[in-house]
């Protein structure tokens, strides 16, 4: 799996990534083209858009364009922070706090449904309008209440797991606010200007799991904490069972999601082959 590839476009507060990986023994894999610019939606239109390229890897032709705009990206993010919050997280956490009110804090809610028995969401938008709307959205998709609350530390002190869904330039959370039993997911910083969890976060923890450290430290929230990178664990080595993740119901833990090829290359394999199964699809090819 190659290092991400990433364009900035500060003219417009956006920026465009290009992540990749080949899975071994697989007959193919993906180049995932995925954009965002902040400043969107006061356009009314998504942050986040983008493409994916499934390649054969016997011959390196195309076999697919799956021009999802962001959303299979979307799906797969969402599905790392169920995994995140079934093996970090607490069997018993019922209260979740979701600090970001765009299309991911929607997914996150749903992937932590899918794996703890959730009865009440506390959310926080530095947005105050917007926090309402996600609340009143989110309480006819799911059933759940919500609560907006003012600050983040509010968010934080009052959950049992917590997922950060914002490309925030600066920390929200601060180590000061967490009480023991708290799991947090970071999935916002993917870069080397965003940061989500302060260094303190990462200190305090018990526990610490990345999807890749490598990239965690470059572009993650290890970025501002590299001496913690030895005792960090890959979130791949907890599923695998090489590695545990929360051992105790009193451990803090953490998970910074930066997203991989890996995961890319997995969703788009699924999707080319549900498109295949559908009757009407062809594969014609050109003429040598």
């Amino acid at each position: 799996m190659p290092p991400i590839m990433r364009i900035d476009v500060p003219d417009h507060n956006g920026e465009v990534d290009i992540k990749s990986a080949y899975i071994k023994g697989e007959d193919s894999f993906a180049i995932k083209l995925s954009s965002g610019f902040f400043d969107n939606p006061a356009m009314g239109i998504p942050s986040a858009n983008g493409l994916m390229i499934l390649i054969n890897s016997h011959t390196g032709e195309p076999l697919a364009v799956l021009a999802d705009e962001g959303r299979l990206t979307d799906l797969r993010t969402a599905a790392a922070g169920a995994v995140a919050a079934k093996y970090g997280s607490r069997e018993t956490s019922r209260i979740a706090g979701i600090l970001g009110t765009g299309a991911q804090a929607r997914l996150q809610l749903y992937a932590l449904m899918l794996v703890r028995p959730i009865e009440h969401v506390f959310v926080y938008g530095r947005n105050g309008e917007k926090a309402v709307k996600f609340k009143h959205k989110m309480e006819q998709k799911t059933g759940l209440h919500l609560t907006v609350c003012e600050t983040a530390e509010q968010v934080v002190r009052k959950s049992d797991v917590v997922v950060t869904t914002t490309p925030s330039k600066e920390p929200l959370v601060y180590g000061d606010w967490m009480r023991p039993g708290l799991h947090i997911t970071a999935m916002g910083s993917d870069a080397e200007h965003k940061q989500e969890l302060d260094a303190s976060v990462i200190e305090k923890a018990d526990v610490v799991v990345c999807d890749v450290k490598s990239q965690s430290v470059r572009l993650g929230e290890l970025r501002s904490s590299p001496e913690q990178m030895e005792r960090a664990i890959e979130l791949g080595e907890v599923t695998s069972g090489k590695r545990s993740f929360r051992q105790s119901d009193e451990e803090i833990t953490v998970c910074d999601l930066t997203g991989t090829g890996v995961q890319d290359t997995a969703i788009a394999r699924h999707v080319y082959h549900q498109l295949l199964d559908w009757e009407g699809v062809t594969d014609e090819r050109r003429e040598v």
